[in-house]
């Protein structure tokens, strides 16, 4: 029998302590292993995206381009993975063009070699700009889908999407299951379908929220997966991802060969492990994030969902009707063209039930950012809403047709002006294109080490 590879990439520098610590994890605590990590075998770490930006600046007073260039100086063997949000970059706003094309740039240059580009909608159109600069500098495509389920949501649905995904030039694809509810059946299912229209790599990214990623994880490698996600032993489970010796060991027992050192991942588990007890002991580490949810697929809702949805109503203090708003999230998200429960739609969906079960009359009262959904200035929903919802929602107002980003003038000049000689580099630009509040006291500071962050310069409304 001919050993099948299945390549490994650790999240544990970056979505393994996102989901379980809130990216609190240090520069300073990932250099000492990274020069054995790299002689582990992985196909990539994953280094950057989601919320390390905003967590280095918020919360660890470090500049994330730094992070990079010191991981990459570490790291000379092993591919380095980053996400980005499409057009959001890694913000929960559209960007203008070219400041898409100038953060790919920058983070190619400074040691990524493979972007994982996903849109919250999975509206192709908001990948557009991004997988052009990836392609223009040298970098990895990986275009991604983010898994839903819905009476829409096909296999038939996700081909569709793969053939314009390689119309842009993916390189790879990604099925990214945020929230732990791909089964075993449907991994199987749609990883042996995407194979029969391409031969280019399948990755598949899941977490452990729901209890069964380990059994969609050995499904999907069954169907012809290439590469999946993993998270070393001490910051995987949970809301993390499977732990990679685990799944090393069972895969290499049924002729997988992942290529990874079992003695090098000893060293670099017992690394992590006080790492993890420190945050445990320091209140970071919530036991919550490690209990297993199976209403995450009884009721097709992200955990970090429903917890949401939970703290929403003991603030009103109406924690007597969750089963209601957990009863009004799918009808709210039929009537908003079935988006996937994906940050920021998650939030908005949620709360829009939440104020439809408290208001006691549905739609009486709508956030702004549903309205602005339903003008399509997030993108293009997977089904289009009704003209009777669009009417209740938005009234007469035109709804866009087009790509959300092409009403975007470009802004890196004006960033750069607004910075003036707090600006080394376009690096600091462009912290500050997507995080102003955040970057410009931290800029302050490193140009006058002495100056006194005021608080109103830091703190962030959502």
């Amino acid at each position: 029998m001919t050993t099948t590879q299945v390549k490994i990439v650790d999240t544990v520098l970056r979505d393994a302590h996102q989901s379980l610590v809130a990216t609190r994890m240090s520069t300073e605590q990932m250099v000492p292993i990274l020069e054995t990590m790299d002689r582990a075998g992985y196909f990539a770490l994953e280094v950057g995206g989601g919320a390390t930006f905003d967590s280095a600046l918020r919360y660890l007073d470090e500049d994330p381009w730094e992070r990079l260039r010191i991981i990459r100086k570490h790291v000379k063997n092993t591919k380095l993975q980053m996400l980005l949000r499409g057009q959001n970059i890694l913000g929960y706003k559209h960007y203008p063009d070219d400041v898409v094309e100038s953060f790919v740039e920058k983070a190619i240059e400074n040691g990524i070699d493979i972007i994982r580009v996903f849109d919250a909608l999975n509206d192709t159109r908001n990948l557009e700009a991004s997988m052009r600069a990836i392609k223009k500098y040298g970098g990895h495509a990986q275009a991604c889908i983010c898994y839903t389920i819905s009476a829409i949501h096909t296999d038939a649905y996700y081909l569709n999407m793969v053939q314009e995904m390689l119309a842009l030039g993916a390189d790879s694809i990604a099925i990214k299951d945020m929230a732990g509810i791909l089964t075993p059946a449907n991994a199987y299912s749609l990883v042996k379908a995407i194979k029969s229209v391409t031969d280019i790599p399948i990755h598949v990214h899941t977490h452990t929220t729901s209890g069964i990623a380990e059994m969609t994880y050995l499904k999907a490698v069954e169907a012809g997966a290439d590469i999946i996600d993993t998270a070393i032993s001490p910051f995987s489970g949970g809301t993390s991802q499977p732990a990679t010796e685990s799944l090393v060991i069972a895969l290499t027992e049924l002729d997988y060969d992942c290529g990874l050192d079992l003695a090098v991942l000893k060293e670099v588990a017992d690394y992590f492990r006080p790492i993890k007890e420190k945050f445990r002991s320091d209140g970071i580490l919530n036991p919550k994030v490690m209990d297993v949810e199976p209403n995450t697929l009884l009721y097709q809702v992200p955990g970090g969902m429903l917890s949401n949805l939970l703290s929403q109503l003991k603030e009103a203090k109406q924690e007597d009707k969750y089963e209601k708003v957990l009863q009004e999230v799918p009808l709210v998200r039929a009537e908003l063209g079935y988006p996937p429960l994906v940050t920021p739609l998650s939030q908005m969906v949620g709360t829009q039930a939440v104020m439809n079960v408290l208001s006691g009359e549905r739609y009486k009262m709508i956030p702004k950012e549903i309205k602005d959904y339903v003008k399509g200035l997030y993108g293009r929903p997977p089904v289009a809403i009704s003209a009777e919802m669009t009417q209740k929602i938005i009234g007469g107002e035109e709804v866009l047709s087009i790509r959300p980003a092409d009403l975007l003038e470009p802004k890196m000049v004006d960033f750069a002006e607004e910075l003036g000689d707090l600006a080394e580099s376009t690096e600091d630009v462009l912290m500050y294109a997507l995080f102003p509040s955040l970057a410009l006291p931290f800029l302050k500071k490193r140009k006058d080490p002495f100056y006194d962050v005021p608080i109103q310069e830091v703190t962030i409304t959502f």
